[in-house]
Parts: C-alpha cells; sequence; structure tokens
C-alpha cells in the first residue's frame, strides 16, 4: 500500500486493489459473495454495485478475497485505484478532484460515501493509471 498525500491535515490517500466481478441479476447474488468474504474474515472497505451487475470491492486483504471469489468460480479482476479520505463536509471533495483535473488526468468512475456526523468520508477513485495519477495529482 502506497500513502501519499491527500492535500488534508491528517488525512491520507492509498492506492489499493480493488476486485471487480460480475454478478447475475438475482436475488442472493450479492448477499453470497458478501457471505463468502465474511465467512473468510475478509473486510468489506469499500463496495458498489452497478445496474449491469458489475461488482467493485476495495477490502483488507485483496489477496485473499480474490482467492475466495475464484475459488467459488467467479472471474476476477484486479485493479488499482485511488482511495481517499476527505473531510465529511460539502465542497470538500472538490480540491482533490480538481488536482487529479490539473494533471489532466480522466476519472473513469467514482465511489464512496461517508456517514452523517462522521468525520471523514472514503472516495474511490477508478482512473486509467493509479499510480500516475497520484504522482501527477499530487494528491
Amino acid at each position: 500500500m502506497w500513502l501519499i498525500s491527500a492535500g488534508f491535515d491528517n488525512l491520507c490517500t492509498m492506492i489499493r486493489i480493488e476486485i471487480s466481478l460480475r454478478l447475475p441479476n438475482s436475488p442472493g447474488s450479492l448477499a453470497g459473495v458478501c457471505r463468502l468474504l465474511s465467512d473468510e474474515r475478509v473486510n468489506i472497505l469499500a463496495i458498489t454495485l452497478e445496474v449491469g451487475g458489475q461488482l467493485r470491492l476495495v477490502v483488507d486483504n485483496h489477496v485473499h478475497g480474490a482467492a475466495v471469489l475464484r475459488e467459488h468460480h467467479h472471474q476476477v479482476t484486479e485493479r488499482d485505484v485511488i482511495v481517499t479520505a476527505v473531510p465529511n463536509s460539502p465542497g470538500a471533495l472538490a480540491p482533490t478532484l480538481k488536482l487529479v483535473s490539473d494533471a489532466n488526468v480522466n476519472i473513469e468512475y467514482a465511489y464512496g460515501g461517508g456517514s452523517d456526523g462522521a468525520p471523514t468520508a472514503t472516495i474511490v477513485l477508478g482512473v486509467e493509471d493509479a499510480q500516475r495519477a497520484a504522482a501527477a495529482a499530487g494528491v
């Protein structure tokens, strides 16, 4: 895991491995994946499921998480993503996104969130080359 400055005091941005797989559009598909990971003590840190069944996960142990899913016949891909913590307040994400934009890096997708009252929110940014994007953007 490569830690880099996020431009906010005491907050960090890191490059993490995202696990991606396609799920059938049927009841229990997502629950099944979550149960497999839970049974193996793999913690889901961020998750998004798109209408077409594309599931993206950032977990605490991507090597074990991906292996568990493959053992259960899921076709898994992995890629670097930028995971950043930002203050959980209006407009706090904009400066980070401006750094990425100013570095001429396209954000292909993003997901994340925070809880009401929590001091920070977690955002996942999918870009073509996360290492280059993070270095170029200075995040």
